[in-house]
Parts: structure tokens; sequence; C-alpha cells
């Protein structure tokens, strides 16, 4: 590989919702954040888009501004990958600052984000019901005639 100097600053962490998962690279660098190689501006679902930003707008831009965070996501739909994208995000400047910063300052980057959502750095446990048999689905049973 290439010439051996000191490790890279680097953490990864993942975020999950439903059957998404989400895993961001966050290493030290120039504020670039991307979503299977594309800029965060260009996710779709647009309506979405603000749900995204979430992290950015509620910390400030200037926590971003020295890292880079790279995030691979998959499985699940459009939603569940936004929200997948954005615990990602949360969570990796949350462990980032712990690991190279200091604990003061990611202890106030973990309230803000509980107060706001806890949903930023806890995964939702709730999966989906396995249907069963004598029904349309999961709890639902067929209709019972009587004549």
């Amino acid at each position: 590989m290439a010439d051996a100097k000191e490790p890279q600053q680097s953490v990864q962490v993942f975020g999950r919702k439903k059957t998404a998962t989400a895993v961001a690279h966050c290493k030290r660098g120039k504020g670039m954040i991307k979503v299977n190689g594309r800029p965060l501006e260009l996710i779709e679902p647009r309506a979405l888009q603000f749900k995204l930003q979430e992290p950015i707008l509620l910390l400030g831009k200037e926590r971003f501004a020295d890292i880079d965070i790279r995030i691979r996501v998959k499985g699940g739909g459009h939603t569940s990958q936004v929200y997948a994208i954005r615990q990602a995000l949360s969570k990796a400047l949350v462990s980032y600052y712990q690991k190279y910063v200091d604990e003061q300052s990611k202890q106030e980057i973990k309230d803000t984000l509980v107060q706001y959502d806890r949903s930023l750095l806890v995964a939702d446990p709730r999966r989906n019901e396995p249907k069963k048999f004598g029904g349309p689905g999961a709890r639902a049973r067929y209709q019972k005639s009587y004549r």
C-alpha cells in the first residue's frame, strides 16, 4: 500500500432503520459528506431532504467543517434509508468527537441530538412481524362464514 505513516484518524459507525443499514466512515478532512458517492443534497426523495440535514442544522456547519464522512447505505426503502443515513451521520460525529476531540464537546453534541430526536442516536427496534397461516397478514384472520 502507500508509505506507512501515522494511522489515519477515523471511526466507522452504522445507522439502522427497519432493514436499511447505513455505514458511515468518518475521518479528518474538509467538510465533505457523501452518500454512496453522491453529495448529501442530491439524495432522493426530495421531500425528506430536511430530515437528512437535521444533524447539520442542529449542530452547525462548523462542527462538520474539518471532517469527511462517507456513507454506504443498502437495504430497505427510500424513507428507511434516509433515516438510517441521518442516524449514521449523527453517530459518526459523536464517536469521532469522543475518540479524537474531547469528552465535553461530545457530551454537548449528544445532549443536543437526544433532546431534539432520540432516533438520531438510538436505533428503533421495531421490525416487520412475519405472516402466519390462517389469515392474510400477521394478525388478521380470514373471515368466517356460518352459512
